[in-house]
């Protein structure tokens, strides 16, 4: 029987710094697999945001004006046999074109001159800068400073653009059109012209137009002479008045 009780007694358990106990696990988050070794951690968003962000494309360069092609691949070339030149840079070449619009009836009324502003702005593509009278006349009632009318000048891409323009559908639309005048040189190269109908523009509406205006169109050019200027404006495609 003495026996038997001592095989009945159950048997001490092992505390936890006695040898042979289990070691204890750590508490405080999932273990990674690996012995000993820090619970892994989850992706940001930001570093998901960039694995899932694609580099955008690169943009394509705008093609060059089609005018601005024309003249390098054939106008530059005939004007150095038609007058001899020894260098490429004694061409001569556009170099800006500046319209102007008057607007006398703004010293009645401030928003003529908002309207012609806005179709200049429309027909030229950038935004013109109003023009203040110089000098004070009395006998039109003028001061100096009033507001009379408003002027743009464009020079590269949109130079070209809107000469492109004005040659292909603008002129054209002009009632009894016979040819540009040529007595618009000044001596110097650089050509003007007048519109007497803002409206021969597609880019204006007519429903919309409250009053018809004309406006000036100067072409300024590096040429030194009226013949050179002509020469190259004809090359350009100027529909001119046969002489």
């Amino acid at each position: 029987m003495a026996k038997q009780e001592a095989q009945e007694k159950p048997k001490p358990r092992k505390g936890k710094g006695e040898p042979g106990a289990p070691p204890a696990e750590k508490s405080g988050g999932k273990s990674s697999g690996k012995p000993g070794g820090k619970p892994a951690e989850k992706p940001t968003d930001k570093s998901a945001e960039k694995s899932a962000a694609k580099p955008a494309a690169p943009e394509a360069p705008a093609a060059p004006p089609r005018l601005k092609l024309h003249y390098e691949r054939e106008v530059a070339g005939q004007l150095m046999k038609r007058f001899e030149y020894r260098n490429r840079h004694q061409v001569p070449r556009l170099k800006k074109v500046v319209l102007n619009m008057g607007v006398g009836d703004a010293l009645q009324n401030i928003k003529f001159l908002e309207a012609a502003a806005e179709e200049l702005g429309q027909i030229a593509g950038q935004k013109p800068s109003v023009r203040r009278a110089r000098k004070s006349i009395a006998n039109f009632k003028l001061r100096e400073g009033n507001p009379i009318g408003a002027m743009v000048t464009l020079r590269g891409a949109r130079m070209y653009e809107f000469l492109d323009r004005l040659i292909s559908v603008a002129i054209p639309r002009i009632r009894d059109f016979r040819g540009l005048p040529t007595r618009g040189f000044d001596g110097r190269g650089n050509y003007t012209f007048g519109i007497k109908e803002q409206i021969v523009f597609p880019e204006i509406k007519y429903d919309k137009v409250a009053k018809i205006r004309g406006l000036d169109v100067s072409i300024v050019t590096s040429a030194n002479t009226d013949e050179e200027g002509f020469e190259l404006l004809k090359a350009m495609r100027m529909p001119f008045r046969e002489r």
